[in-house]
């Protein structure tokens, strides 16, 4: 294993984070604390709780889940976009690098950004609702792991995509709508059987039920079930990876 080439390439990402801290951190951070004021304080509190639980600290979760989603897509893309476009992905190629040490590089960097956000947002959460964590293991293990699964999905699209257009086609028109319908301020209880059912064909349901379910106990789903989900993205996510190096797809276009 190269440590010193996944180090290198890992410093390089997060260097470009602190480059640009006004967009890749305090941007999101802002939006979501716009969510806050919206739907936790100004909404929020004239909504009823859900499970006894207050909607704003309810949506707590959810909000996380779309902050870290969307930053976790877009921080892997544009990472390994951004040599693809400039020609300094040949360096990375022929590089005595493998295609796993590449890709514990840059997901690592772009999943540690994710992580970090999260954190950020968690913690300003508790600035507007009140905050319990019932279970902080499962909380690290599905925001970690939502972080890792989905940078290597933005790390599919980085390679994917032919155009900075591209970067934003599959965030902007799969993953915010799948986000935004998947429980994020609301449980799927609430929905009438037909549309109930419908939504457990989306992923983010269980990445969303899982993580609130380690906050208040309560999910949409069963606490296996999520882990399961979260298991097989991720899975199925290197697998497409591991196919891509190994067919050389898009990387020497």
């Amino acid at each position: 294993m190269n440590y010193l080439g996944i180090q290198a390439i890992y410093r390089f990402e997060m260097g470009r984070t602190l480059r640009t801290i006004g967009q890749s951190i305090a941007s999101p951070v802002i939006s979501t604390v716009l969510y806050f004021i919206v739907f936790g304080s100004a909404i929020g509190s004239r909504m009823q709780a859900i499970n006894g639980i207050p909607y704003g600290a309810f949506i707590v979760p959810g909000l996380i889940m779309l902050t870290v989603l969307g930053q976790s897509v877009s921080n892997a893309s544009f990472g390994i976009y951004f040599p693809r476009f400039t020609g300094t992905i040949y360096e990375i190629l022929s590089a005595p690098l493998s295609f796993i040490e590449i890709v514990l590089g840059y997901v690592g960097a772009a999943a540690s950004k994710s992580v970090i956000i999260g954190i950020i947002v968690l913690a300003t959460a508790g600035f507007f609702v009140p905050l319990h964590i019932e279970h902080p293991f499962w909380m690290a293990f599905f925001l970690i792991m939502t972080s890792v699964t989905f940078s290597l999905l933005g790390f599919i699209i980085g390679i994917w995509a032919d155009g900075f257009e591209k970067l934003q086609l599959i965030p902007l028109l799969i993953i915010t709508p799948l986000t935004f319908l998947g429980g994020s301020f609301y449980s799927i209880s609430m929905l009438p059987p037909f549309w109930r059912h419908i939504s457990l064909a989306n992923p983010v349901v269980y990445l969303v039920s899982g993580f609130r379910w380690s906050f208040y106990e309560h999910s949409d789903v069963s606490l296996a079930t999520s882990v399961v989900m979260i298991l097989a993205f991720t899975v199925s996510a290197l697998a497409i990876i591991g196919w891509i190096f190994k067919t050389g797809y898009r990387l020497r276009k």
